[in-house]
């Protein structure tokens, strides 16, 4: 087992402090071992809590009582007192065992990458469904923990917003009394997801095709939004800014209209009851016509981070859409060969920086593009005495011209394959 230790800055006494440990295999590349770490200090940073230092950890065989075995155990006892830090943080998931243990014996919180992201989402939620949604992933998560340092600095710092009760009250609930709670949530929330999905089927009835804006956490979408249509969608430096879906209208040059969803943030290793929890959310994705993946090309992960997102789009059942893949954040661009590698995993990949504009013409071209392909401008030639056909047209698809002829009307418009049944016939 080796270790290794980055400092990282000077904290005012009254701010929380936390030790990041990140465990690696001797496999595992230096340059793998940093990136993790700047991904869960971002992660800490969005959580509101100061990164005082790294460790890193090469573990061999793990310990079933510590993980990390009795004589890294002491050499982390040493670094927390000296540095005084509020918490320990792992990047790696910790069973509740370990995690007791290691409270027992530092005397500090110990806590996971998990309970970070979960306690990210708690914070950020903001509509009915997210807020029952997190307040249930917790409830699941903190069941096997109910004894816990971490929920005590948690009421000290005044809860989660949305979910005050859950984080105020772990100590005093019992299994029977979150396992009760459990049940209300998973019944209150099955009334919002039926409500959710009768608002989703209204959309997919109408004949405005329907996008979805997916990638990785902190990658732009939110802003590609914003770029697109004026939404006002609220952007933020930082991992997770949007949690709620948001869906808005964009007006294309040759006047047609789309909707653009935004959604949740991707990040690798997601916790399991999170992606369950946000299902809903995230099957924005599912029922669109087509997708924006937006990759962050500033990145040094961009391209394991484009892997995770089709791995979550695989895991949905959304890979079968045709999708533009935006390399955003272009302007800030280090390594021009990532850019070409996505290229070859993938086309049309299109450059961009939302923030200069740069590339957005093209995107909407390429939209354009995409729409024409899934539904081509066709001519209908209609009987004269068959207004009901035309009025289809207008309501299912996007008429462009019509004109009257002695021998019916003749009707030029994009219409999507499930609504061009009655007018097959009269396809010219």
């Amino acid at each position: 087992m080796g270790t290794k230790t980055t400092r990282i800055h000077e904290v005012a006494t009254d701010a929380q402090r936390a030790l990041l440990l990140i465990i690696s295999s001797t496999s595992d590349t230096q340059s793998q071992q940093e990136r993790r770490a700047e991904e869960l200090s971002a992660l800490v940073d969005t959580m509101a809590v100061v990164v005082d230092r790294i460790e890193y950890v090469t573990l061999r065989t793990p310990n079933s009582t510590t993980l990390i075995g009795s004589g890294k155990v002491a050499e982390i006892e040493a670094i927390i007192k000296e540095s005084a830090v509020d918490l320990a943080i792992f990047e790696m998931p910790l069973s509740p065992r370990i995690q007791r243990n290691l409270e027992e014996i530092w005397g500090c919180a110990v806590i996971d990458r998990d309970e970070v992201i979960l306690q990210i989402f708690a914070d950020r939620a903001q509509t009915k469904e997210a807020v029952l949604q997190i307040e249930l992933a917790r409830l699941e998560y903190s069941l096997p923990r109910l004894t816990r340092k971490w929920t005590h600095l948690s009421r000290q710092r005044g809860g989660m917003r949305g979910t005050r009760d859950a984080g105020e009250t772990q100590l005093e609930m019992d299994r029977r009394q979150i396992s009760d709670k459990i049940l209300q949530l998973k019944a209150q929330l099955s009334k919002v997801v039926t409500q959710r999905a009768v608002q989703r089927s209204q959309r997919i009835e109408s004949s405005i095709p329907v996008g979805a804006i997916v990638g990785y956490t902190n990658s732009g979408k939110s802003s590609l939004l914003n770029a697109l249509t004026d939404a006002g969608v609220f952007v933020e430096d930082k991992l997770f800014a949007t949690l709620d879906p948001t869906t808005r209208t964009v007006k294309l040059p040759g006047g047609e209209e789309i909707l653009l969803s935004d959604t949740v943030g991707f990040v690798s290793n997601l916790p399991h009851n999170l992606v369950e929890a946000f299902k809903s959310t995230l099957e924005e994705a599912i029922y669109a016509d087509f997708l924006i993946i937006v990759c962050d090309a500033s990145s040094p992960d961009m391209i394991s981070n484009y892997t995770t997102t089709v791995e979550v789009l695989e895991e949905l059942g959304a890979t079968d859409k045709p999708a533009i893949v935006l390399a955003n954040k272009i302007d800030k661009l280090e390594d021009d060969f990532a850019v070409s590698r996505l290229r070859s995993l993938y086309s049309p990949v299109i450059e961009s920086s939302i923030v200069t504009g740069v590339g957005l013409d093209l995107l909407v071209n390429e939209i354009t593009e995409l729409l024409k392909s899934l539904r081509p401008l066709s001519t209908y030639l209609i009987p004269t005495d068959r207004h009901d056909l035309v009025a289809h047209l207008h309501r299912w698809g996007q008429v462009q011209q019509i004109e009257y002829t002695e021998v019916g009307i003749s009707v030029k418009a994009r219409i999507d394959g499930r609504y061009q049944g009655p007018l097959l016939e009269y396809l010219q």
